[in-house]
């Protein structure tokens, strides 16, 4: 009784067991139905979209090795030498587009405006004389009044400016004919000459090397719009007016595209900027409201300074020589020579190697212990000891600033002062005479040393003033300024006499420095 009592209460809980675990097996029976069900779905799509897929693309485009295998019965050996080279055309790195160096600007196309005054005509003309080319250069001169004229003087054509009596000028400092002049780019424009690209802009006591014009302008496109110029050489003056501005004594250079805008709306510029002081302070604000900043060339030279311009010219920049000016308040640059007579006198080298004029070149006597500096066609000095080249090339203060005070503060560039050592003195030989020689197809230049009372040094060596004469041998560079900017060099060449020293400029050699 009792055993079968317990096991019919076993086979109870037995029972009630799989009653409440039957639920649970049947929901996890359909969960699996459920995913089987799925997983079929999405194969069996699959299937089908693969199956469509490749029935169409066989149908209508060539597999890639079916390309390849049609590709080679029709390829030939240049073919494939032609794909070989194309291939390495490709492997190497393309070459950058390089700007055009020239854009075979010349004389004749360079139209110069030159203000001038009647009441400086008859002596200003004669500066104007030393650079015109009659029939090869073109230009007008824009006067306020009627001059004499005399005929076959090889000047410019001369015109008179338009009235400006509608114009304000309200500044007490400075005059009103900078309103007439700043309007000279303007009316020569309005004159429609033809084949014009550049307009250069001038002063009466402007001397321009227009070789060197050409070459500066010639780095430019003319069809762009270009304001080339460049600074005072005085900071305060450039502090006053901008050293954004060109001055127009030094000269400055407009394209014709912009030449064109500005006399559009240069009237109207004008008319906005009445206190303003001269005719270069306009032209600058009317290129601001045009948007075109100055373009600096500094073989522009203003020359803000009073005094002997040996320093400055002794040491020019490594870039052409361009322009002269203020020739009326700065000594000759010849000694006991007028200033025009000088002036003709530079162009005697100038005819004969335009790019290189006032170049600086220095070498070393390794004998004497000297230092030597050549601005060639100008001066050569020579200088007891070595002096550094980074000092050579810096200009010595032989000048005044534009207020007539020493202050080695007042430039707009490093300068250094003269020496005042007895020993440290400079021996000046300028320029005598310039020739070329077709045998040697050299330029040859004497150089004769200025006359002076020579200081007692004390040092122990050799004194450059046992020479009297530099001959100095040169082959003409026209097209040194297509190269990149860099001074020659100098080497001094054997002599029999002590009283002459022959050094030659040339090429700078591979590896050849400027050092003792």
């Amino acid at each position: 009784m009792g055993g079968s009592s317990i096991n019919n209460n076993n086979s109870h809980k037995f029972e009630d067991s799989e009653k409440k675990s039957a639920p649970a097996v049947a929901q996890m029976i359909g969960f699996r139905a459920t995913l089987t069900w799925v997983f079929l779905t999405v194969s069996v799509l699959y299937v089908l979209y693969s199956s469509n897929h490749l029935l169409y693309d066989h149908q209508d485009c060539p597999t890639a090795t079916a390309r390849h295998l049609e590709g080679l019965s029709n390829v030939t050996t240049s073919d494939i030498k032609l794909v070989e080279n194309k291939e390495e055309e490709a492997s190497q790195v393309p070459a950058l587009p390089q700007r055009p160096q020239r854009f075979d600007t010349e004389l004749k196309h360079i139209m110069f405006g030159i203000a001038a005054s009647s009441n400086l005509w008859e002596k200003r003309k004669e500066y104007i004389k030393v650079w015109w080319r009659p029939k090869e250069t073109r230009g007008v001169v824009w006067l306020d009044k009627r001059v004499r004229i005399r005929r076959n003087e090889g000047l410019p054509e001369i015109r008179i400016s338009g009235d400006t009596r509608g114009f304000k000028y309200t500044n007490r400092q400075g005059q009103r004919s900078a309103l007439r002049i700043s309007r000279v780019v303007s009316e020569t424009l309005r004159l429609g000459v033809k084949d014009v690209r550049w307009f250069v802009m001038g002063d009466d006591d402007t001397v321009f090397m227009v070789e060197n014009v050409v070459r500066i302008l010639n780095k430019y496109d003319h069809t762009q719009f270009y304001y080339v110029g460049s600074s005072s050489e005085s900071h305060i003056q450039n502090i006053f007016f901008s050293y954004s501005m060109a001055y127009g004594g030094g000269g400055f250079a407009i394209s014709y595209p912009l030449a064109v805008e500005l006399e559009k709306m240069q009237d109207r510029c004008i008319q906005r900027y009445p206190g303003l002081y001269g005719s270069d302070d306009r032209m600058q604000a009317c290129m601001t409201e045009l948007g075109v900043p100055l373009t600096k060339e500094t073989g522009f030279h203003q020359f803000d300074v009073y005094g002997d311009l040996l320093g400055l010219l002794s040491a020019h920049p490594v870039t052409p020589l361009v322009s002269l000016h203020h020739l009326d308040v700065v000594e000759p640059i010849f000694p006991h020579m007028t200033r025009v007579k000088a002036l003709h006198h530079l162009f005697q080298t100038v005819k004969l190697d335009s790019a290189s004029v006032m170049q600086q070149t220095i070498c070393y006597d390794k004998d004497r212990y000297w230092s030597i500096s050549i601005s060639w066609g100008y001066v050569v000095q020579i200088f007891r000891g070595i002096i550094s080249p980074r000092e050579l090339e810096t200009p010595s203060r032989t000048f005044l600033n534009w207020y007539r005070r020493a202050d080695y503060t007042a430039y707009a560039f490093n300068t250094r002062p003269v020496y005042k050592h007895p020993c440290q003195k400079a021996f000046i030989f300028y320029m005598n005479s310039t020739r070329y020689d077709e045998g040697r197809k050299k330029i040859i230049a004497h150089y004769t040393r200025q006359k002076f009372p020579v200081p007692h040094c004390r040092w122990k060596m050799a004194s450059p003033e046992i020479v009297d004469t530099v001959v100095v041998f040169k082959r003409p560079d026209p097209l040194r300024w297509q190269k990149s900017p860099r001074r020659d060099c100098c080497r001094i060449l054997p002599s029999q006499k002590n009283t002459t020293m022959y050094l030659m400029i040339d090429y700078c050699r591979v590896g050849e420095v400027s050092e003792l």
